[in-house]
């Protein structure tokens, strides 16, 4: 990927995440399709961009793109938040069979880890190369 440039700052920032499904049900079978385009409008909607999306049958992993005003826990409330809102707007009564008294859809934590173009090995070598 190449770096974003604006007003006074040139950056690339990527974040690997990983969302679980609630009690690990195996419910990305069934609505991984949706999942992702809504994941897709959601960050279209933010600022972010999607360089890659996949689903296995509880869980999905995103890496994505973002600004450095942005943090990551904003990005995943807005990501678990309005996916489970309007799965369960669309799907209720599929949803409703899994999860009997409360309208959830994720696990309550995340995975999130920091992607960058070179290794930390490069990055230490070259901190040491300078002055």
């Amino acid at each position: 990927m190449e770096y974003i440039s604006k007003n006074h700052s040139k950056f690339l920032l990527m974040c690997h995440l990983i969302f679980v499904c609630k009690y690990r049900k195996k419910l990305l079978i069934h609505l991984s399709v949706r999942i992702k385009e809504l994941i897709i409008e959601i960050s279209e909607k933010y600022s972010f961009k999607i360089v890659e999306i996949e689903t296995d049958e509880n869980h999905i992993h995103i890496l994505i793109s973002y600004e450095p005003k942005q943090s990551i826990l904003e990005i995943v409330r807005h990501l678990k938040q309005q996916t489970t809102f309007y799965i369960w707007k669309e799907q209720e009564h599929y949803l409703e069979k899994h999860f009997w008294k409360e309208r959830t859809l994720w696990s309550d934590g995340y995975f999130a880890c920091s992607v960058g173009n070179v290794s930390q090995t490069a990055i230490q070598k070259y901190i040491k190369s300078q002055g």
